[in-house]
């Protein structure tokens, strides 16, 4: 196993130091009736061109070139990290490598696409140990496909390179019987490569210049042009239409719950579990059906989130419970439960074995150590210490119709239910506020507050109303 580390590390090495990764990136996507570009899509919550750069990161390409046209303000807003050329006419995808010609080394070339988001690196590094290995001038990624309707089917010769690349409308009926297809996705030797792209042509009947013609040019030249086949089909699917692009999701939500049940997190129904890949879950947690993992979340070891729950850009520390519950933008400490029901809106920072019951809301707060909201309460621009109680029907009042205001209750106090705190307003440490009272002013330390009207029975007034 050392032995397989070995190699690969040693191709990812020498793929950083040789290998440009061009992107095209510059179609319009009319089939996606949208007004976004189509590369900005997003699969499992990353666009699906970042998808692409990621994957050529990953093999060692540290700065890929993006070729942009339709839309290329908005994409060139949306990837950092990555040097872009402008395709200011779409006139093919040869003429969209001519574009980035500048960025052309004597090393290698891969050529990816930005609608084409489910290649994988270790596909990639491999078809690249052949492609060195065997010194070939390019190696194209092919794919057998049981219906290869509209894609270009792959000729091979006597020796198993590829003799040709004929493309759907060109190809006779025998041809369209092969079952082999050109993913559009190839290694080139670079110094070939810029030298064979003046000599492309638009002489066809969409007057645009096509990538496919560079391997017909490396032929004529004496070049050997290998296959090199994946036995994943989802690698070379396109997203071209909204259909497409929820099955593109499809295909990544199952490779993503699928790599973390590989490393010990307990996934109980995957088919009903969406997980974006920026989401780190450590070993030994359990995550129920229905839940929603989002964004920079983190989630700690033997936490047990959901059913039924949606956490964003949270960090949660090991052994939380959640269920039933939104959370977006906080951090939860470890041993802490929250739900049923709860919704936490961002800002909140929750420490360790703190309380957080159902159908409360939280939002831009701190709520320490052992403290406990445990039902129908609001909490918002609050700083709740250590082994506090807020009773139910809890409302930290922190608007007053111009700005907002803090409430700060402090250490071991506790808080009874139906109680209203008017921000700004503290209450000091180790103090007891009665039930029903309204706050408006501090209340001093180890003190019993009471804010309500004495009640006053009106005895036999019910049956005078009446």
């Amino acid at each position: 196993m050392s032995n397989v580390y070995s190699i690969t590390d040693h191709i990812k090495e020498d793929a950083a130091n040789s290998i440009t990764a061009i992107i095209l990136a510059a179609g319009e996507g009319k089939r996606m009736y949208s007004k976004t570009p189509k590369v900005l899509h997003k699969v499992c919550g990353t666009p699906l061109v970042q998808h692409v750069v990621n994957c050529a990161r990953e093999i060692g390409c540290v700065k890929p070139v993006v070729v942009v046209g339709h839309g290329a303000e908005q994409v060139m807003e949306a990837i950092e990290g990555v040097s872009f050329a402008i395709q200011a006419q779409q006139l093919g995808t040869g003429h969209a490598v001519m574009q980035a010609e500048g960025y052309i080394t004597d090393g290698d070339v891969l050529v990816l696409y930005g609608d084409t988001p489910l290649p994988k690196a270790e596909t990639l590094l491999k078809m690249y140990e052949v492609h060195k290995q065997n010194n070939y001038g390019a190696t194209v990624l092919t794919a057998d496909f049981e219906d290869p309707t509209g894609y270009g089917r792959i000729i091979r010769s006597s020796e198993n390179l590829i003799e040709s690349i004929i493309e759907e409308r060109d190809a006779s009926p025998e041809i369209k019987e092969i079952k082999e297809v050109n993913s559009g996705i190839y290694f080139f030797k670079g110094a070939d490569l810029k030298r064979v792209l003046s000599r492309l042509s638009n002489n066809n009947d969409q007057g645009e210049y096509y990538l496919t013609d560079v391997i017909g040019l490396f032929r004529q030249d004496g070049l050997k042009i290998a296959p090199y086949k994946t036995n994943d089909t989802d690698e070379i699917m396109g997203v071209n239409n909204k259909l497409q692009l929820s099955q593109a999701n499809e295909i990544m939500r199952r490779r993503i719950v699928t790599k973390h049940m590989l490393k010990g997190v307990t996934i109980i129904d995957p088919s009903n579990t969406y997980i974006e890949n920026t989401v780190q879950i450590e070993r030994d947690v359990t995550i129920y059906p229905g839940c929603i993992l989002e964004g920079s979340t983190y989630i700690g070891e033997d936490s047990i989130i959901g059913p039924q729950t949606r956490i964003k850009d949270c960090n949660i520390g090991n052994g939380v419970k959640i269920q039933y519950s939104v959370a977006f933008e906080s951090s939860i400490g470890e041993a802490t439960t929250v739900g049923p029901y709860a919704y936490l809106r961002p800002g909140n920072k929750i420490g360790k074995h703190a309380k957080i019951g159902d159908f409360v809301e939280m939002k831009n707060s701190n709520f320490g150590d052992y403290s406990k909201a445990s039902h129908l309460t609001y909490v918002g621009d609050g700083d709740v210490g250590n082994n506090v109680n807020l009773g139910c029907g809890v409302v930290f009042v922190n608007y007053d119709g111009k700005k907002k205001n803090r409430t700060v209750i402090e250490d071991n106090s506790f808080v009874g239910c139906n109680v209203n705190l008017i921000a700004p307003v503290t209450v000091k440490e180790s103090s007891y506020v009665a039930a029903g009272t309204t706050i408006t002013k501090e209340v001093p330390k180890a003190s019993l507050a009471i804010g309500r009207v004495k009640q006053d029975n009106k005895e036999g007034w019910a049956k005078k109303f009446k």
